[in-house]
């Protein structure tokens, strides 16, 4: 009986999941997020598929708030002589 709770949960997660990937990569989702996304290969798309299904309630928490990436700030990005 858990077992079949804990699937159909499971599966309806991944369910809304998946459609929220298509309208994610189809409407430019991924492109609101980052601005680097934009111009984005059909490749780029359909490998961010998967993982979109798995973090589909942050991503669309950060689509609906048009929240940015922050702005990377690491070693290689600005060397130090």
């Amino acid at each position: 009986m858990m077992t079949d709770l804990t699937l159909a949960l499971l599966g309806g997660y991944f369910g809304l999941g998946l459609l929220f990937a298509l309208g994610f990569v189809l409407g430019n989702g991924a492109g609101r997020i980052d601005p680097g996304a934009r111009k984005a290969t059909i490749g780029f798309h359909l490998i961010i598929i998967p993982g979109t299904v798995i973090f589909w309630p942050y991503l669309l928490w950060r689509w609906l708030t048009g929240q940015q990436p922050p702005e990377e700030n690491s070693r290689h990005r600005h060397p130090r002589n």
